[in-house]
């Protein structure tokens, strides 16, 4: 195992868990329908019941994501989360209040009443994918950053990394290219929560009022997609040349498209999945969706990972200094970290597994309106 070799090993498992990362987001987007106002009490309860199940699984992945770009590309983290923390903050409060939100909505005497803390679940609904979309589309637009490695050699001040901006990450909202992906996400992390009530709630009018938020959510959702994804081909990169030196160049992603075919390859069958699952959530009679769009959305997710960092490209570039900006080979933990590491990671399929086996003990019955309305435990 090479330096090289086991750097870009665990890009590929970062994007990997950022995959994951979106399409357990559906928990999220199921949120969403809860202001839907077709629905009665019961059937929002239902919902909640459905994704109440799954919200830890989307946090963890949130966690084990942050936890695995800490341990292997700790620049990054300490660039990032050190420089651009409000979103992050704003991320890490807006899943505080969905944990709240189940645990105490229908407690007798709650401070904010049920609706308000159906409210809190509806904006973590929004604001959860549109701040993870908006972070990673600065991977393409660049952020405001400077790095000094030899300024941890300061006792004065050891900082290595410095943000320019005042907002600390805030300004990436005024990043169109940025925003649209943040826009695509909360589009897609909708019809996914939809696909996922479709197959998890028994239950007609929640399903008509499902198929009917996808057919209204699909039009929007290709509208952002397309428009980000034109923009990107079209637009110029940060590439990285053989000694290091970042430089700009004219379409740099679409280069990568055509020299990875692999990628290209797992771009555009995520696209298809995905389309897939849009036919079979408001077309047909099927509920089984969210199997296609969920892995449709972890395959565009994990080739966006690579068209952001590899064949020469700086997955975090800096528009403030262009050779600040970090890559793959000068932001990685030492050699003997990501080897040891990589024994670790051996065990992902176990964990997968485990994962796997719960998910399908926890949906081996459908929720109905009898669970609800019963004594057992419930949400």
């Amino acid at each position: 195992m090479t330096y090289e070799f086991l750097q870009n090993y665990w890009w590929c498992l970062i994007a990997l868990l950022g995959g994951l990362l979106v399409a357990l987001m559906f928990v999220q987007g199921a949120n969403l329908h809860l202001g839907n106002r077709q629905l009665d009490d019961t059937r929002k309860r239902m919902i909640l019941n459905s994704t109440g199940r799954k919200w830890e699984l989307t946090f963890t992945t949130l966690v084990t994501f942050g936890g695995a770009f800490f341990a292997s590309f700790p620049l990054f983290y300490s660039t990032s989360f050190g420089g651009a923390y409000w979103v992050w903050v704003l991320l890490l409060i807006t899943f505080v209040f969905q944990a709240v939100s189940y645990e105490f909505q229908n407690k007798k005497e709650n401070l904010l009443g049920v609706k308000g803390f159906r409210i809190a679940l509806m904006v973590n609904g929004i604001l959860a994918p549109f701040l993870v979309g908006t972070a990673v589309g600065t991977f393409f637009t660049g952020s405001g950053f400077t790095v000094d490695k030899v300024a941890i050699t300061d006792p004065s001040a050891p900082v290595i990394s410095t943000w320019s901006s005042a907002w600390h990450g805030l300004e990436a909202l005024g990043q169109f290219h940025a925003v649209l992906l943040g826009c695509t996400l909360v589009f897609l992390t909708a019809i996914l929560g939809a696909l996922y009530i479709l197959n998890n709630v028994d239950d007609e009018t929640v399903t008509a009022q499902m198929r009917r938020s996808i057919k209204i959510s699909i039009l929007p959702f290709l509208c952002f997609f397309l428009c980000w994804t034109l923009i990107l081909l079209l637009s110029q990169g940060f590439a990285v040349s053989s000694d290091g030196t970042v430089s700009m160049e004219p379409f740099k992603y679409l280069h990568n498209l055509i020299r990875m075919p692999v990628v290209l390859v797992m771009l555009l069958a995520g696209v298809v999945l995905v389309l897939y699952s849009l036919y079979l959530g408001a077309f047909s009679e099927s509920r089984k969706g969210i199997w296609f769009g969920g892995a449709g959305t972890v395959l565009v997710v994990m080739s966006v990972f690579f068209l952001a960092g590899f064949n020469g490209t700086a997955y975090y570039p800096s528009n403030t200094d262009l050779q600040s900006s970090l890559t793959l080979a000068n932001s990685s933990s030492s050699f003997f970290t990501l080897k040891v590491m990589s024994y670790v990671s051996l065990l992902i399929p176990f964990v997968v597994a485990y994962i796997a086996y719960a998910w399908h003990a926890m949906d081996k019955e459908k929720i109905t309106p009898g669970e609800i309305e019963g004594p057992s435990d419930k949400y």
